[in-house]
């Protein structure tokens, strides 16, 4: 495993490694056709939550000093809502679009120190047990890539796919 400079990070480069992993794996074999299907037209699609995924990879990377832009930021900024009039990537661009971002992400988390963690970070939370800072965003963005994961991994099974498997692919450093 990589060691990154701040041993704080020691918990999220694992997390982020995984999840990389997990994105891909939770979206292998899913055709682009079910990738827009919706339940009931209650939920979001998976392209929509993949794209939010992505979404939250560029915003970690421009938090840690990345100059990146999200070629489908307009889409999926800050969660955007889904909009059945919008014309939604593909779930290869997103992929494309994940590899680009992610080792860029993941050499910036191994290359960070404390002092820019603990940085002030406004999220507009006010939440007295949250202290809002890089550190925190960090956190918030890899719980929000576990929740996102699980719901495609849900709606997997919804559509009659398998399960994700865990056939994690050891070469892929990020």
């Amino acid at each position: 495993m990589d060691t990154p400079k701040s041993n704080k990070l020691d918990i999220i480069i694992p997390a982020f490694r995984g999840h990389s992993q997990n994105f891909l794996l939770v979206l292998d074999g899913i055709s682009e056709e079910d990738a827009k299907k919706r339940i009931e037209g209650k939920t979001n699609h998976i392209v929509w939550m993949a794209g939010n995924f992505l979404d939250m990879r560029y915003a970690l990377g421009n938090v840690l000093g990345l100059d990146e832009k999200n070629p489908q930021g307009e889409l999926f900024f800050q969660g955007k809502a889904l909009d059945e009039n919008f014309v939604y990537p593909t779930l290869e661009e997103l992929k494309e679009s994940f590899h680009k971002i992610s080792p860029l992400v993941y050499q910036k988390l191994l290359e960070i120190f404390d002092e820019e963690l603990d940085k002030a970070f406004p999220m507009g939370m006010n939440i007295d047990f949250f202290p809002e800072n890089v550190l925190n965003f960090v956190g918030m963005c890899i719980g929000r890539e576990d929740y996102l994961c699980g719901q495609i991994g849900l709606m997997r099974r919804i559509l009659g796919y398998e399960g994700m498997k865990y056939d994690f692919d050891t070469n892929m450093k990020y």
